[in-house]
């Protein structure tokens, strides 16, 4: 095995750990004291520095914080759930503990499904969500890619899936499995700024040279296919949610398809919805201006209903 890369953040990111039942690892990318706070939400398998793309041009207007959740980055489960749930009301309590105010949700993939729930449970710690090719429940006759079918069906069952991960921890550098997932994830991995994929990479040698099993990763895995079979009442939470919403998707997504985030937009007229064409499930990484663009001018809608409402209470 190769030497472990030094892990190098940028100079404006800071590396923190709140305790919150063990300890919860985030990175602060800064932005103005007085912006409006974003807190990001990866995906299954991901991890904060997911983020670190977009963030240098959302932190000149809004302060953002990545939560690494719970079996993922560098948050260790320490005896702590990984599933959705779990790790829902893991973000919950950062946002309480932590941030202390309320936040625009930013998920992407089952960071964004957490997120939705978040939002429907606790409406008055979120004032704005984002979705980023989020999973959310698949309507009837809407394709799904074999390879990623298959791979949910290996992971779903008991003792193949865990033989399959170890399998591929074995056979894989930390390298060659971050480059094979942004392979599956995007369009064209090179898109992705090249500080950005050496970060990623660090951070999974750092977290290679830890000791761990497969069984963190699986508990997320089995309970969002779990979460995504119960389509009623997922699309029921979903009603529930008050918030301005902005949904993304990119129109080349492997994992999730683009008729996914179609019926959704389709059955919530009122939230905003937006196609990234020729991009695939982590637009945050592979198109980061078109991305922040969209959310900053999105942000900009939300004050200027902010001000009119506020104006028309006094």
């Amino acid at each position: 095995m190769s030497p472990v890369m030094t892990v190098t953040l940028p100079e404006a990111v800071r590396s923190a750990t709140a305790d919150l039942d063990g300890p919860t690892h985030y990175f602060d990318f800064g932005g103005p004291a007085d912006g409006p706070p974003i807190v990001a939400v990866h995906g299954l398998g991901g991890a904060a520095w997911n983020w670190a793309a977009v963030a240098p041009l959302l932190t000149e207007r809004c302060r953002l914080l990545a939560i690494d959740l719970a079996g993922h980055g560098r948050t260790a489960a320490a005896g702590r759930r990984t599933t959705v749930g779990a790790n829902r009301r893991l973000l919950d309590r950062f946002l309480r503990e932590v941030v202390g105010e309320p936040v625009v949700l930013m998920g992407n993939s089952m960071g964004g499904a957490i997120s939705l729930l978040e939002a429907a449970a606790s409406p008055d710690l979120v004032r704005g969500l984002v979705l980023v090719d989020p999973a959310l429940p698949r309507p009837a006759l809407a394709p799904i890619d074999p390879r990623v079918a298959a791979t949910f069906a290996m992971m779903s069952l008991p003792g193949l899936g865990e033989a399959a991960l170890n399998r591929r921890r074995r056979r894989r550098t930390p390298e060659q499995q971050v480059r094979e997932t942004l392979a599956l994830c995007c369009v064209d991995p090179s898109r992705i700024p090249p500080e950005v994929l050496a970060l990623g990479i660090a951070l999974t040698e750092e977290k290679y040279g830890q000791p761990a099993g497969p069984g963190d990763f699986l508990d997320a895995a089995r309970s969002l296919v779990r979460m995504l079979a119960r389509s009623r009442r997922f699309r029921a939470t979903m009603a529930r949610v008050a918030a301005p919403v902005l949904l993304i998707h990119g129109d080349a997504d492997r994992l999730v398809s683009l008729r996914v985030a179609q019926a959704v937009a389709e059955a919530n007229p009122r939230w905003r919805f937006e196609i990234a064409r020729g991009i695939g499930h982590v637009p945050q990484l592979e198109a980061p201006d078109w991305t922040a663009e969209l959310v900053l001018d999105w942000l900009d809608s939300l004050d200027s209903v902010t001000s009119v409402s506020s104006s028309s209470t006094r």
